[in-house]
Parts: C-alpha cells; sequence; structure tokens
C-alpha cells in the first residue's frame, strides 16, 4: 500500500469510503496491496470482524481483490471514476503503444458521407413514445444473424456489446451468483462481473474456445451464467470450432438454470465462419457489436435471443436509458446496406489478418510460442509480466500485462496487432524475444 495513504475510519462503512477515497483520489493505485484484517484492525482499533467486513463490501463492488497468499489489493481496474493511478499508463513519447485493443482507424468506414447522406432522409424527429428498434434494423439484422445459423425471431438493441451483457447479468443473476467466464478472458466483462458482485468461475480457453472440461466444471461449481465470445476471443484469438461447439450444445442441451450468452464481437472481421451455441440452453442470447468493424464510436449492438430473455433486457432499457438513438440505428442500417463499406470491412478484415499471421509467424521463427488464431490480438505467454513489460517499454514499445485478463491462467501479455505495419513485425518479434530470454526461468523455452 501507499505510505502516502493512510485508512482510516471506526466502522466497516467509514472504512470502505476511506478505501475507496483512496482509490478514486489516486493515492491507492491498481494493484496496491491492503492491510491484512488483523493489521488493520489493530491499527484502527476496530474489531477485524468490523474490517473484515468492509473488505467484504468492496470486494462485492469490485473495488479490491483477495488472492489467497497474496493478500488483498485494489483491482487493476476499480469501477470509480477519478483520479486514481492507472495499471496501464498512457506511454511516454516515443514507444508504441499495443495495449489499448482498438482497430486501427486508418480502416474504418469514413462516417462522414453517411451522416451527410442520413441528414437528408431523417424525417421529422422521434419522440418518447415511437422510440424503440427501427423495423429496418431488426429486419437487417435478423437476416444477417440467419445467414450465419443464429435464429433471431426476438430482436433487441443495446448500447454496445457490454451494455447489452450488462443488462443480461443484472436481469437475470443477483449478487453473489456464479458467472462462468473465459480464462484469460475479456478484461472489460471481469471488471463488470467484479461490479456487479457476482461470482466468476475462470474457465479454460483454448484456440477452439472453451473447454469442454472447463465448462463441465463451471457447471458442477453452480454457474448461473456462461459467456462465451464466439471468435476473435480477447486476449488470445480462440473462434468455437464446429466440434467444439457440437459438444458444447450437447453438454449445455435443457440447461434451464443456466443463462447462455454469446459475444460476437468481431462480427464480419473475424474471417472465420460462426459456429454458434444460441438456442441450446432455453435461456439464451447472442449479441453483436459494431464497434470492430465500424467504429468505436458507435456504441450499438444487436441481441437476438429467446423470447423472455429479450424481453427482459428491452424492458430494463425502457426501465432506464429508454432506447437506442433511432439516428444511430439508421446510421448503421445505412452502413450495412452499402456494398462498399462491406468491401472495407472485408479489407481489413483481411490486413488483421496478414499481421497477426506475419507476427506469429515472426514470433516462432524466434522460438517464442503465442496465440492469435482470429482477431487483432497476440497472446504470448511469459514467464514474469512485469518483467517482459518492462523491457519492452524499455525498447519502445508498451504491451497489456495479461494480469488484467486473467483468474487462475498462466502469466502473459497482450500485443495489439490493428496499429502495426508489416515492416514493424521482424522488429517487435526481435524485441520480445529479447525480453523473455533474460527473465526465462529453468525449464522456460523461449
Amino acid at each position: 500500500m501507499s505510505a502516502r495513504y493512510q485508512i482510516a475510519g471506526a466502522t466497516s462503512a467509514a472504512i470502505s469510503a476511506s478505501v475507496e477515497s483512496g482509490i478514486r483520489s489516486g493515492a491507492l493505485a491498481a494493484g496496491d496491496p491492503l492491510p491484512a484484517v488483523r493489521a488493520l484492525a489493530a491499527e484502527l482499533a476496530v474489531s477485524p470482524a468490523t474490517v473484515a467486513r468492509a473488505y467484504q463490501e468492496l470486494r462485492h463492488r469490485g473495488l479490491i481483490v483477495t488472492a489467497g497468499r497474496h493478500g488483498t489489493r485494489v483491482r487493476p481496474r476499480p469501477p470509480v471514476a477519478g483520479g486514481r493511478s492507472a495499471l496501464l499508463p498512457p506511454p511516454p513519447a516515443g514507444v508504441r503503444d499495443l495495449g489499448l485493443g482498438q482497430p486501427d482507424p486508418r480502416l474504418l468506414p469514413p462516417l462522414g458521407p453517411h451522416l451527410a447522406a442520413l441528414a437528408t432522409h431523417l424525417g421529422p424527429p422521434s419522440g418518447y413514445a415511437s422510440s424503440a428498434v427501427l423495423p429496418a434494423l431488426a429486419d437487417a439484422a435478423r437476416e444477417r444473424l440467419a445467414a450465419d445459423g443464429v435464429p433471431a425471431a426476438e430482436i433487441t438493441v443495446t448500447g454496445g456489446a457490454l451494455d447489452g451483457i450488462e443488462r443480461l447479468l443484472g436481469a437475470h443473476l443477483r449478487p453473489g451468483d456464479a458467472v462462468a467466464v473465459e480464462d484469460p478472458g475479456w478484461a472489460n466483462l471481469l471488471d463488470l462481473v467484479a461490479a456487479l458482485g457476482l461470482r466468476p468461475i475462470g474457465v479454460p480457453v483454448d484456440d477452439d474456445g472453451p473447454t469442454e472440461a472447463g465448462v463441465a466444471a463451471a457447471l458442477t461449481l453452480g454457474a448461473r451464467a456462461l459467456v462465451v465470445t464466439s471468435r476473435a476471443q480477447n486476449p488470445t484469438g480462440a473462434a468455437v470450432s464446429a466440434e467444439r461447439a457440437g459438444r458444447l450444445r450437447a453438454l449445455l442441451a435443457g440447461r434451464s438454470d443456466l443463462l447462455l450468452i454469446e459475444d460476437d464481437h468481431a462480427a464480419e472481421l473475424a474471417r472465420v465462419p460462426l459456429h454458434p451455441l444460441a438456442g441450446a440452453t432455453p435461456s439464451w442470447a447472442f449479441v453483436r457489436s459494431v464497434s470492430k468493424p465500424y467504429g468505436p464510436d458507435l456504441r450499438l449492438a444487436v441481441l437476438a435471443g429467446d423470447e423472455a430473455t429479450v424481453a427482459r433486457v428491452a424492458g430494463r432499457l425502457r426501465a432506464g436509458a429508454g432506447w437506442v438513438s433511432t439516428v444511430l440505428q439508421r446510421l448503421v442500417v445505412d452502413l450495412w446496406s452499402e456494398p462498399s463499406v462491406a468491401v472495407l470491412v472485408n479489407r481489413a478484415g483481411r490486413s488483421y489478418e496478414r499481421r497477426r499471421a506475419g507476427l506469429l509467424a515472426e514470433l516462432a521463427a524466434r522460438g517464442v510460442t503465442a496465440r492469435g488464431r482470429t482477431g487483432i490480438n497476440v497472446w504470448v505467454p511469459v514467464p514474469d509480466e512485469t518483467s517482459v513489460v518492462t523491457a519492452l517499454r524499455d525498447a519502445g514499445w508498451a504491451v497489456a500485462p495479461g494480469v488484467l485478463y486473467r483468474i487462475g491462467a498462466e502469466p502473459a501479455v497482450r500485443l495489439t496487432v490493428s496499429t502495426l505495419d508489416e515492416a514493424d513485425l521482424p522488429p517487435l518479434a526481435d524485441v520480445v524475444a529479447h525480453a523473455l530470454r533474460p527473465a526465462a526461468a529453468p525449464g522456460f523455452t523461449v
């Protein structure tokens, strides 16, 4: 814990508020350790039970995490806005940032012409009573999903993939319920699960998606929901294969106690066939965002599912934000219907594929094992994340530490290829290999 900050309080609520204040101000940074329960209780002259209740509240809110002998620490990305120090501060001048995980802005379709065209046929403004899912968007979404084998009789839209997943989990689960998530998996999802007070159960992931044994173990441990990335899994690039989909569908068949959520965030960019699990369980949802192919600022995702699940999500949306902007919905319909945009998205997918495959080949040529079957990321196992991240930064490359994405998985770092040019691949592979060699432990091959 930072020497600059002292936790205060005589009640569990006051102690919890003090820790939150430290996180918000930045005095307690991501990853900082907190005192042991008995040590802090003695320091504050309160009972250990009082401190334990405070820590429990902070864990339920996703601000801290307890990891056995490693003690209690501030979460890598606690859900509190403020001036706190981040685990991934902006890289210094001259350092290439491969840690953001965003698409290449050079390859996104230009929105200006579509916005200009849209302005000419918007018609009268939509009012509160008439705002919902546009029929044109619903029809286009059903057609696109049906082409990929996803039943889409029931459709709604949300403000992006994570918004849809949050509404799904909030509608079906309660704090303390267990959620099976990929391990390693999407950092934002892990943060969301913590913020909702849910209990994550890590499911190992190989190149074909979540393992059958891992899903079975999570079900045995009482998982109430399972979140699966269909393809371009973040951070490993896994994609659910036809064989794995068949085995998982058989395993999940008829599980009325489980909510199945599929996240197809990469959509058209993935460039591998979709093998959906949709409909394997009575309660299911398939979420497809438009952010990766068309631009992160397009906060819209299509959500298909069984009638009851879609109705719950739509109902929670009406009770809160109300609807996703119909202006935004019209823009997405226009992008989907324009052949030139489809050409640009296809070109972007091919470009990411070349960069990702090229980096994997360069790393393999230097004896470095890495993963990245689809998507925009490459996952590199390492013996020690801190030393490798530091060495790469010193060499001019900022990468994401695997701790952001892991529950029980082995250490690694994530490299995003979207801002790389093909000329960057050999020198980057050189510095990765060099960063690994000094840190290699006995028996670790690079």
